[in-house]
């Protein structure tokens, strides 16, 4: 891993957070990653990364620190109170052009109220909608947000990097 940070970070890592996390790094992605509970990050640190380039943060500020900016982060929490909690936990960490997306099961208009909050703020944001599936499909009101590192997107490509010190 090299000197210049992580190439996107994950928040929530839950079975499906753990999954997508080595996928991305088995895909040459260098990926931070948080839970808010200790244990369960380093359980995941420990019994699954191997040599994989992933960090883990075991507080929001050591964790954004490991992203390289402008940062782009996934959050995979519970839909509902548990994204509002988390992103107002991290909007005094995050500046301008940050891009943060909510891949959980949101509903749509949780999602258009987040993203006019945030890019009010001038943080991008995207609402995914990978887990628990739905007929509306990803919700993107950002289009210029559309910015990921390398191509993280389903189908994409990276040529490989690293994260943080090492």
């Amino acid at each position: 891993m090299d000197q210049q940070g992580c190439d996107i970070g994950l928040i929530g890592l839950g079975t499906m957070g753990r999954n997508f996390v080595l996928n991305m790094a088995d895909h040459g992605f260098a990926v931070a990653v948080y839970n808010r509970t200790t244990e369960k990050t380093k359980d995941f640190m420990e019994n699954e990364v191997g040599a994989r380039p992933i960090q883990a943060g075991y507080d929001l500020p050591e964790f954004i620190g490991l992203l390289r900016p402008p940062r782009a982060l996934i959050l995979l929490v519970a839909a509902g109170d548990p994204v509002d909690a988390v992103l107002r936990e991290l909007l005094p960490l995050l500046t301008p052009g940050d891009l943060v997306i909510d891949a959980g099961n949101s509903h749509f208009t949780d999602t258009n109220r987040r993203d006019r909050f945030l890019s009010g703020k001038q943080l991008n944001f995207m609402g995914l909608g990978i887990s628990g599936g739905g007929s509306r499909g990803p919700l993107w009101p950002q289009p210029h947000a559309w910015r990921l590192p390398g191509d993280v997107r389903p189908g994409g490509s990276h040529s490989g990097g690293g994260c943080g010190p090492g």
